[in-house]
């Protein structure tokens, strides 16, 4: 079961039954996405990216997370299971997860997929039913990097970039941008804000408030603009606590124009 948002000649699915991931995002009639159950634009949460051994601290306790990226754990838990969904109009939808087990700290994440002719806005909150935990949110887009032209340019001015360990984390030392490819968390602070353009077809801009991006470029097919709540491993190195009368919440969108 998927649910299908439209205005003007956008249109979105949202695979709720696959991770509540955007699995495509077609204007007018042009995918953007890179198709396939693996691919869309999946929610990051638990935590984004890699998360060191599996292991995240919860003050003194340490937990252990399956570690389905070896040895790491990716990306968090709520990319493979499905969402419940929690009303729709046709430009709207909301979707909940609960965090249950391996998860140790019962709570919710909703998503929330809004659309307008010219721009998608996705806005994620994690909240605890009980005790407080840390925890990170942010998306994992796969755009084609070609539409049919010249492939997509990516333009960002990060100020800095982290540089990256033999294990693909960050090291804590934050380095100048260097030119890429990438497989690179990069930091923003007055906020998110990257464009991909295609000559000839499109421009896209990806803004959040969030300060950090990921940027993955090393495919032939397609690349990865991240906007998240922290670094990879920041729920290890840069915890933030998701408390019952403080949530976290995110949220990004999506601007696009035509170039023909």
């Amino acid at each position: 079961m998927s649910t299908q948002l439209s205005a003007g000649g956008t249109e979105v699915t949202v695979d709720q039954e696959n991770g509540c991931r955007i699995s495509s995002l077609r204007i007018d009639g042009t995918e953007l996405l890179r198709q396939g159950p693996r691919y869309g634009c999946f929610p990051m949460v638990p935590w984004c990216g890699r998360m060191k051994d599996g292991r995240f601290h919860d003050g003194a306790t340490v937990h252990q997370m399956p570690l389905d990226h070896p040895p790491h754990a990716l990306h968090g838990l709520g990319r493979d299971v499905p969402w419940r969904p929690a009303g729709a109009t046709a430009t709207e939808a909301a979707f909940t997860y609960d965090l249950v087990d391996p998860w140790p700290t019962p709570g919710r994440v909703t998503q929330v997929v809004t659309l307008t002719e010219d721009s998608l806005t996705l806005t994620m909150g994690v909240e605890t039913y009980g005790d407080s935990f840390p925890a990170q949110a942010g998306w994992h887009p796969w755009f084609l990097r070609n539409l049919g032209g010249r492939d997509v340019e990516i333009a960002f001015d990060p100020a800095w970039q982290e540089e990256r360990g033999a294990d693909h984390l960050p090291t804590g030392k934050r380095t100048d941008p260097a030119p890429g490819p990438w497989d690179d968390c990069f930091g923003m602070p007055d906020g998110v804000d990257v464009t991909l353009t295609w000559p000839g077809a499109l421009e896209l801009r990806i803004t959040s408030r969030s300060e950090w991006v990921v940027v993955y470029d090393q495919e032939d097919e397609a690349v990865c603009v991240e906007p998240q709540s922290g670094p990879p491993n920041g729920i290890n190195t840069a915890p933030r606590l998701v408390t019952p009368v403080d949530p976290l919440e995110v949220s990004t969108t999506w601007t696009w124009r035509r170039l023909v």
